[in-house]
């Protein structure tokens, strides 16, 4: 079957589920506690790096659905958590309640400037108005009584064996396919709260006489108490300034949302989540030291996995920590836990109403010594055993605008630089400028600032971007981002520049129909492939163009499809590839079932023009599908409420890549054509 005959075989397999849906409404569901996440979400998500682990964003979006934040009460860190409101809104709603007091009504927002319909309805689903009760005032059998408690089960797996899975005589997977999961949150009046979360991955050991679950994260987290604004015993993570120096945890970056490249300096939080090397372990907390300035204190004892080297005198050197998380094979269980890391700091913040000036400074000391491999690209590489770095970081609003900057310095190498500036022109146009220096011996082990490389290091780059809205129903997005790099990086053997850019314009004729076109390029230089005679360093241009469109059927049936086209170029190398998507979700407000469901067909020619498109999940799960190749790929979401306090969830997946013997690589490899997976989940709220 060509390209073209899959084109009309998967559209006739969407014309026909479609149609037999809208007969047969009560069979498919929509995963998600509501369809704002699910959209939500995916915006969200495309300013984020092509790997990242979205669970995180999808936790902290459904509990804040469950645990509605008070905008009486509320502070700048809890609006900047949402990751809705830009630094001009946030400022506008704060001095809105500070120069008329409390908000009666939530409608009252519309009267706020710079706060539009989309903006308001997002945020409508997270905040309330309703007091909860002072720590202070609490009886021992409240802690019990008036507490909410969360628990899910997870479980999923492959349903295919993948090659590590089969008896071998070499390297292989030492546990079981099985993929599990438990999930564990207490939340008492948003005051103490505690949480745990278990995780095996599949692939590794489970109950082997040495451990049980691979990954454990937990901790304790009391607010609002006498001096102490927050303390956290256990996993937390931390966000300060613009990120150069300090950003553990989710973090945005470029995207169609323009305000997405400000960072969300929350401070500190407490972190529950299925990643296993974004945070910190130990003891933080917040202090009042008077009205105005705030100090956050933090210490943290960890064990990373890292690939060590036995030098000759019998001492291990480090050569790079792993952040994936997997201990499946011998290999990565002799890494795990392998490094010890201790981290010890402080950030003294001044906070007076929209001004904010802060410090932050820590140690960071590792067991083994890190050492630069020989390639050109680590030449300025870290090398030792401790880290010290300290910024100085700020902002503020003056008028409709918001300034914000940071310097940071890791003592005894480099310097890094960021200043940026963001307003509203007029109440069509708003903009961004943001300017950055990153030089080639900087280094922070958890920076996570606005960047074009994956570390903040390096690199000299203006971005500029802008949203017009000539009314209610238009939104139109540019921004464009110039950057350079004045060292060797990875697969690039000299200094090189390139650039990004993206413009798109959104329809919403009303409050449920969405339509956008969006056209993205990027261009940067990579060494020529092997075999070529030219040693000249050779442009790499990607460019996608998508179209999609989001409307409701009826109060129950809503429809999204998409059509994307990518094209890859280097050299003479020239590549097209495109993603046909048709998504159903079905919520009905009163039946206990609901659900969703995808029907895709793809075809690239290899992985260089591969497409990413977001995935719905069971609840608390999600993330980026890769599609490449050739093929076909399908999913169902099912969410069955059996009682008021439990709920089951059920997920299936396939792909089918047509005229393929075997698909994957290494220990991945499946036998076929077909990728199938199941999970399933049980969630109980008492």
């Amino acid at each position: 079957m060509n390209r073209y005959g899959i084109i009309r075989y998967a559209m006739s397999i969407i014309t026909k589920i479609s149609i037999g849906l809208l007969f047969l409404v009560g069979t498919v569901a929509h995963a998600q506690e509501s369809l704002p996440i699910q959209s939500l979400i995916e915006n969200l998500a495309e300013s984020l790096p092509e790997d990242y682990d979205l669970s995180e964003l999808t936790e902290r979006f459904n509990d804040y659905q469950k645990h509605p934040i008070d905008l009486n009460k509320v502070n700048s860190e809890q609006l900047k958590s949402l990751l809705i409101l830009s630094p001009v809104q946030i400022s506008k709603l704060l001095e809105h309640i500070r120069k008329n007091g409390k908000l009666l009504d939530l409608l009252e927002l519309q009267g706020i400037e710079g706060f539009d319909l989309t903006t308001i309805n997002r945020l409508l689903p997270f905040v309330r108005l309703s007091s909860p009760n002072p720590l202070s005032n609490i009886e021992p059998n409240d802690l019990i009584n008036k507490s909410k408690n969360d628990l899910v089960l997870r479980y999923g797996r492959l349903l295919q064996t993948q090659k590590g899975f089969r008896d071998l005589t070499g390297s292989r997977y030492l546990g079981t396919p099985d993929k599990l999961m438990l999930r564990y949150r207490y939340n008492y009046s948003d005051r103490l709260s505690a949480a745990l979360v278990a995780e095996k991955d599949a692939g590794e050991p489970f109950f082997n006489g040495k451990s049980g679950l691979d990954h454990l994260s937990g901790n304790i987290n009391i607010s609002d108490l006498k001096c102490f604004k927050k303390i956290v015993i256990g996993d937390y993570s931390l966000q300060f300034g613009q990120g150069l120096s300090m950003s553990s945890g989710f973090a945005l970056g470029k995207g169609a949302d323009v305000t997405s490249v400000t960072a969300k300096d929350m401070g500190l939080n407490p972190y529950a989540a299925s990643n296993e090397s974004s945070f910190f372990r130990g003891i933080a907390s917040i202090t009042n030291v008077n009205k105005y300035l705030d100090l956050t204190s933090f210490v943290s004892f960890r064990k990373l996995d890292a690939s060590l080297k036995l030098q000759e005198e019998k001492n291990y050197t480090l050569q790079n920590i792993n952040t994936s998380g997997l201990h499946r094979t011998v290999t990565e269980l002799k890494n795990k836990k392998s490094l010890e890391q201790q981290m010890y700091g402080a950030a003294l913040q001044y906070i007076k109403k929209d001004f904010r000036l802060g410090t932050l400074t820590y140690y960071m000391h590792y067991d083994r010594n890190f050492i630069t491999g020989e390639q050109r690209y680590n030449e300025f590489g870290f090398v030792g055993k401790n880290l010290v770095n300290s910024s100085i970081y700020y902002s503020f609003t003056w008028n409709n605008f918001f300034v914000f900057g940071e310097v940071a310095h890791s003592a005894g190498s480099g310097w890094a630089f960021i200043n940026g500036i963001m307003g509203t022109v007029s109440a069509q146009v708003s903009c961004v400028l943001v300017h950055r220096s990153y030089q080639k011996n900087y280094h922070s082990f958890y920076g996570n600032g606005l960047s074009e490389g994956s570390e903040i290091n390096n690199e000299k780059g203006w971005y500029a971007g802008l949203n017009y809205t000539p009314n209610k129903h238009w939104l139109l997005s540019v921004y464009g981002d110039r950057f350079s790099f004045p060292w060797a990086r990875y697969r690039i053997d000299t200094a090189s520049s390139g650039y990004e850019g993206l413009a798109q314009i959104c329809f919403t004729p009303d409050k449920k129909n969405r339509f956008s076109l969006r056209y993205k390029r990027e261009l940067k230089a990579q060494n020529p492939d092997a075999g070529t005679e030219s040693l000249d360093l050779q442009n790499v241009v990607k460019e996608s163009f998508r179209a999609d469109a989001n409307w409701p059927l009826n109060k129950k049936l809503n429809f999204q499809q998409r059509l994307e086209i990518s094209h890859y170029q280097k050299d003479a190398k020239k590549e097209w590839g495109y993603l046909i998507y048709s998504d159903l979700n079905y919520k009905p407000t009163s039946s206990k079932i609901s659900g969703n469901m995808r029907v895709a067909c793809f075809y690239t020619p290899s992985y260089n023009s591969r497409i990413y498109a977001y995935e719905d999940d069971v609840l608390y799960a999600s993330g980026f599908e890769i599609y490449y190749g050739q093929g076909i790929r399908s999913f169902l979401n099912l969410r069955y409420r059996l009682m008021p306090a439990l709920d089951f969830f059920f997920r299936y997946a396939i792909s089918f890549y047509p005229g393929q013997e075997r698909m994957g690589s290494g220990l991945e490899e499946i036998e076929g054509n077909r990728k199938s997976d199941i999970k399933v989940q049980l969630k109980y709220q008492f």
